[in-house]
């Protein structure tokens, strides 16, 4: 096992987890923001209504991308366990 190896594991890991958590933390931000915007023109200023709104859409986003982020981890998981005889020795 060489220190290229470990690097590209380790890169392959990172963007792999981006590209799982990407959509949903985005999903978050934009509610996040519509409903600031949202507050700010309406001037009522309410923690707890900011906090609904963004957990219904990280849990939809959740639901619909669910199948492709199946799809992502066990491509991964696949390529990482292909990669076990190299570890191994």
């Amino acid at each position: 096992m060489t220190t290229e190896f470990v690097i590209f594991w380790g890169q392959q890991t990172v963007k792999t987890a981006i590209i799982i958590t990407a959509p949903i933390l985005l999903g978050g931000m934009l509610v996040g923001l519509i409903v600031g915007i949202l507050q700010s023109v309406t001037q009522i200023q309410e923690l707890t209504l900011t906090f609904i709104p963004k957990m219904a859409a990280v849990i939809l986003v959740i639901l619909l991308l669910m199948p492709w982020m199946l799809e992502v981890l066990t491509d991964f998981a696949a390529q990482v366990f292909s990669q076990m005889s190299v570890v191994a020795h």
